[in-house]
């Protein structure tokens, strides 16, 4: 099996090191970056699976970098932060971030939160269905691809996994911790309000599209519902 390749962005490079030993012995190909500025080159010129990116960078800071990013691609990103309030954690999912990890955390905790990510950005060769239909939205589950009519719409693999947990159960209403168990996995200690920032996302991408399938239920969930029930 081919290796799995990081780009791991901070501009402490004492950090970098021990990131680095332990994706290294978790038997991922790592590279580094230690400012936003090559961190956009880096990425840009090579073809990696993951980003790790600190929030506060110098040349160009880690959120912008996560925005220039995520409009180039969905490579799946997670963002280190020392910040410790909740806004300044969801800021960076905000801007399409998959996952954060708060400083100081666990290597062995981070390569956990990265394989999770990894997982869950993964086709699938075990659905039952291959694809769900919804009007003009195809939800494609093996090659995790989201059609409206004939326009590809890009996800980040946690906006992916959330329509598709709200879209196999059309009309019932989650409650955010079940859509975390479902798309985050049953161990992500994350935020429950980090689902609305991925939702919130997800709509916008959807809503630039005709198709707009997602709806609030004030004070329990979220649900996806059908073309009937507009």
């Amino acid at each position: 099996m081919e290796q799995q390749k990081i780009l791991v962005v901070d501009d402490d490079r004492k950090i970098v090191d021990s990131i680095r030993i332990y994706f290294e012995r978790a038997g991922f190909v790592v590279a580094a970056a230690y400012d936003g500025r090559e961190a956009m080159r880096d990425a840009r010129a090579n073809q990696y699976d993951l980003v790790i990116l600190d929030l506060m960078m110098p040349e160009i800071d880690g959120l912008d970098v996560c925005r220039l990013l995520r409009a180039e691609s969905s490579i799946p990103i997670i963002m280190l932060t020392a910040r410790t309030t909740e806004e300044d954690k969801l800021r960076g999912l905000d801007l399409g971030a998959d996952d954060y990890v708060a400083k100081p955390f666990s290597p062995r905790e981070l390569v956990a939160r990265a394989r999770a990510v990894l997982r869950r950005a993964s086709p699938s060769h075990t659905e039952e269905r291959a694809e769900i239909r919804q009007g003009d939205l195809v939800i494609d589950l093996r090659s995790r691809e989201v059609r409206v009519g004939d326009k590809m719409v890009s996800l980040t693999p946690t906006e992916f996994d959330l329509l598709a947990a709200l879209a196999r159960s059309p009309g019932r209403v989650f409650t955010r911790r079940e859509l975390v168990e479902r798309a985050l996995g049953w161990d992500y200690e994350g935020l429950e309000r980090t689902v609305d920032a991925h939702i919130k996302n997800l709509r916008r991408k959807l809503d630039e599209t005709p198709t707009s399938c997602i709806s609030t239920v004030f004070g329990v969930g979220y649900k996806f519902f059908t073309s009937e029930e507009r």
